[in-house]
Order: structure tokens, then C-alpha cells, then sequence
């Protein structure tokens, strides 16, 4: 059940639900609508890195820093965008062959 506000409605008189309500339809108008045809998905800075490979913040630095996942990141000064699809795959293709020369 929504309620129309009128713009002099003030704020006292309004309950919870209704200014939540109020601010969410505020902000859904004022925000581009951005189509993302990709299927991509990106991580942000070392704290993304974390995430995706659920480690610390010192080995995702090392990881960033060991030149195995290069081609998945674009680095514009402090800021970093992984790929993540590819970073997995260049950390298990990494970790595919030390497994095979292991076994040797």
C-alpha cells in the first residue's frame, strides 16, 4: 500500500516504511539505468582479490604481485580491476602445471 507525498508533507508525519519507500523511489529515478551485456564479472582492489580466493590481504598481495594473474588485472594507478573468471583460471592453470612437474 503506497501513499502518495506531496513534496510540503513533513517528515514527522511520515512513518518508517513510508519514507524508506519515499527514499528508494527517489533514488531509482535519479540513477542511470546502465545495460551490462557482459557476462564478466570484476573484483575490486586487493580486498577483492581476498574474496575470490578466500585469503588474506598479504597473500593476495603476493598473488597480485607474482605476475601469475597479470593478464586478469588493469591497474590505473591505486586502482585495480581484476577479471575473476580469468584470474581463477590463470591461478589453476598455474597450479595445474607445478601439480604435473610435482609428479614427475
Amino acid at each position: 500500500m503506497t501513499r502518495e507525498f506531496d513534496m510540503s508533507t513533513p517528515v514527522f508525519q511520515l512513518t518508517a516504511g513510508d519514507l524508506i519507500a519515499l527514499i528508494e523511489e527517489r533514488c531509482k529515478a535519479q540513477l542511470p539505468v546502465v545495460a551490462d551485456h557482459t557476462d564478466k564479472r570484476f573484483v575490486h582492489g586487493l580486498n577483492g582479490l581476498m574474496g575470490l580466493f578466500g585469503c588474506s590481504k598479504t597473500t593476495a598481495n603476493r598473488i597480485k604481485q607474482s605476475g601469475k594473474i597479470d593478464e586478469a588485472i588493469t591497474q590505473i594507478g591505486n586502482i585495480i580491476v581484476v577479471d575473476a573468471e580469468k584470474a581463477l583460471a590463470l591461478a589453476g592453470s598455474v597450479t595445474e602445471s607445478t601439480k604435473k612437474h610435482a609428479n614427475r
